[in-house]
């Protein structure tokens, strides 16, 4: 009987180290806000989570933590900011609302100056501009004007100033059929001989109103013989 009872012992002992170890918990993602890190049962010692307690606020394009108070216009360095908070992690998914940031409003403060109305301002009452009541221009009373204001005064002409002019410089004369090149030295009032015109292109004919000859042909119109005498001019129209 001591036999068997020893043979049983041993063939248990030998089969322990055989045996299945314990199952090890599955990792689990950390729930809690700016955390986001894989922990596992085993290994989640207090101050391994690093997370913002309460949620964020959103206002004119700010982003901000309201535990913290860190904030940031972009988003995605909003959201690298650390917690503010340590502690174990969880898979209890915090419940938290996004805290809109309400705009005080701004009360008025009633001035002395607000009190005071627009007849009793001495800026208004002087015709200035007043902040409190805007601008109280004063009235203008129109001046009687004289029948002699009404008349446009006549302003003389006043030559143009004169040019100056070479004696000795050739100059070409632009009178109608002149085109001759002069001196000024040598002109005088009958050195040029010229039409006045106007010449007169109608129906085919050809000729100068001044001195009142026709013709059919252009050439015979450029051989009419000037009817005018007088000055040799450079600056004719």
């Amino acid at each position: 009987m001591s036999t068997e009872a020893e043979k049983t012992t041993t063939t248990t002992s030998a089969a322990a180290p055989d045996a299945a170890p314990a199952a090890a918990s599955a990792p689990a993602r950390c729930q809690r806000i700016g955390c986001d890190a894989m922990f596992t049962d085993d290994n989640n010692p207090d101050g391994s989570c690093q997370y913002h307690p309460s949620g964020p606020m959103f206002h004119d394009g700010m982003k901000q933590w309201s535990c913290c108070k860190q904030k940031s216009h972009d988003f995605s360095l909003f959201l690298a900011i650390p917690g503010c908070k340590t502690g174990k992690h969880t898979t209890e998914k915090p419940i938290t609302k996004a805290v809109p940031t309400k705009p005080s409003k701004a009360v008025p403060v009633q001035t002395s100056k607000q009190s005071v109305g627009a007849d009793t301002c001495s800026r208004c009452r002087q015709g200035f501009f007043c902040s409190d009541h805007g601008s109280q221009p004063k009235a203008q009373i129109p001046t009687a004007t004289s029948d002699t204001n009404m008349v446009p005064v006549e302003r003389p002409e006043v030559p143009p100033p004169k040019k100056k002019i070479d004696l000795n410089e050739p100059r070409v004369c632009k009178n109608k059929g002149c085109g001759k090149t002069y001196k000024e030295k040598d002109n005088h009032d009958e050195a040029c001989d010229y039409h006045p015109g106007p010449a007169v292109f109608r129906d085919r004919i050809r000729g100068w109103k001044c001195c009142d000859i026709h013709v059919k042909e252009f050439d015979e119109f450029m051989e009419i013989p000037p009817c005018t005498k007088g000055w040799h001019n450079a600056d004719a129209a």
